[in-house]
């Protein structure tokens, strides 16, 4: 692209040859030159990229020509299973969108540290990996205050086990003292330890949003569309899980580490040393976007239904609700459904421990959602039908590919439009 030096110096030039600027106007061209370059400032809004060689991240801040500003939000952005080999272009379109329309006020990061076949190492590895990056994320923009999240499929759970690891930790990744870990900075500040609560690495959280997220797992209790409920279907099925490596067990609730319930399970309650309840419960808002039809995951050969609506959208199947209520949005046509849950009030629980062995006979999924629906929630039900794009609904409704998810884009526009600054 021609810098606004060569454009104003080109029509300056143009202007001369028609004799609109006399030989001796230099005065005139420069001021000519600057006129171009104000004109031009204001109407293009560029977007400048950063990726730090230590980690691989993208990050996208709007970068205008006026006045400095120290954006103060930091969007994570985090993808699902077998993310593209540049993974942070699952999120482009979405991340565009944020900066156009608060380019004073957010950074958006697309992490990338999870991609293809790292996508198979399991929840909790790939929550690892997110950590280190945000915190790295962190140390590049001291001035930022507040931090949200966004993940799209299986990037939903892998956010919400990071944020229990980040969960009142400061910028460095330590721990206040307050959390229950004495592997702390030592300092023993009461003062720091204060600010460190209720905060993910130190910052404040306000969103916490995610996007055809299997919340409760892909096993069983007709999670999977395409076996129509059928037990042997989804018993095949989870046999078959290692597949997609530790990821895929931990979809289907068949990992039983040293004897412990499937991890799924233990992101539903606050554990000794992660309080994946608590880091949930600390953000502002928790919204949950789900297909109610046609979310579909394509392999080489045909289409397979992976994401249930129920478990999306965090409720039972019998709270789901019916097609012939749904009501198009006038500017989101593919939002059907917007409601926010009900606090659920305190019912009798069995400790973990307790489980242990016995928990394949306990009703998993609605132990989750008991747990989940202690905070509230913003549900957002989308519906494809009727689009040309219906068969790839599960990355439609994050426009993963402008080319071929573009139908999407209201689903996104409703999510920047909703966003807490």
């Amino acid at each position: 692209m021609a810098s606004l030096e060569s454009l104003a110096s080109s029509e300056t030039a143009e202007d001369a040859g028609r004799g609109r600027i006399s030989s001796n106007g230099r005065d005139e061209i420069k001021e000519s030159t600057k006129k171009i370059k104000k004109r031009r400032a204001k109407s293009v809004l560029k977007f400048g990229y950063f990726r730090p060689e230590h980690y691989g991240g993208q990050e996208m801040e709007a970068d205008r020509t006026e006045e400095p500003f120290n954006p103060t939000h930091l969007v994570i952005m985090v993808n699902g299973l077998i993310g593209r080999r540049c993974s942070a272009q699952n999120w482009k379109f979405a991340a565009k969108q944020f900066l156009k329309r608060y380019p004073k006020d957010v950074i958006v990061h697309c992490s990338k540290v999870n991609s293809a076949r790292l996508t198979f190492d399991g929840v909790d590895v790939m929550g690892n990996r997110l950590v280190e990056e945000v915190l790295l994320v962190i140390k590049q923009y001291p001035d930022v205050q507040k931090i949200s999240f966004i993940g799209h499929s299986l990037g939903g759970l892998v956010a919400r086990y990071a944020i229990a690891r980040l969960y009142e930790r400061d910028s460095t990744g330590e721990l206040s003292q307050e959390n229950g870990d004495t592997k702390n900075n030592g300092s023993g500040d009461p003062c720091l330890q204060e600010n460190l609560t209720g905060k993910i690495a130190g910052l404040e959280p306000m969103n916490f949003i995610t996007v055809a997220t299997p919340h409760l797992g892909s096993r069983g209790h007709k999670q999977v569309p395409i076996f129509c409920g059928l037990y042997t279907l989804e018993k095949a099925a989870s046999r078959t899980s290692w597949l997609f490596g530790r990821s895929g067990k931990h979809l289907f609730l068949t990992d039983c580490d040293n004897g412990k319930p499937p991890l799924l399970l233990q992101m539903a309650n606050d554990c000794e040393d992660l309080k994946f309840m608590s880091a949930l419960q600390s953000f502002r808002r928790r919204v949950a976007y789900a297909n109610a039809r046609f979310d579909h995951w394509k392999t080489l050969t045909h289409f397979i239904d992976i994401v249930g609506w129920s478990t999306s959208s965090i409720r039972r199947r019998n709270e789901l609700p019916k097609h012939q209520h749904f009501t198009r949005h006038e500017k989101y046509p593919h939002i059907v459904n917007e409601e926010v849950t009900k606090i659920l009030s305190p019912q009798q629980e069995f400790p973990l421990e307790v489980k242990g062995n016995g928990y394949k006979w306990i009703d998993m999924e609605e132990e989750m959602i008991r747990s989940l629906l202690k905070m509230s929630w913003e549900r957002v039900d989308v519906n494809f039908q009727g689009s040309k794009q219906t068969l790839f609904a599960h990355s439609t409704i994050q426009v993963k590919n402008y080319c071929i998810n573009s139908d999407g884009k209201d689903v996104i526009q409703h999510m920047v439009d909703n966003f807490l600054l």
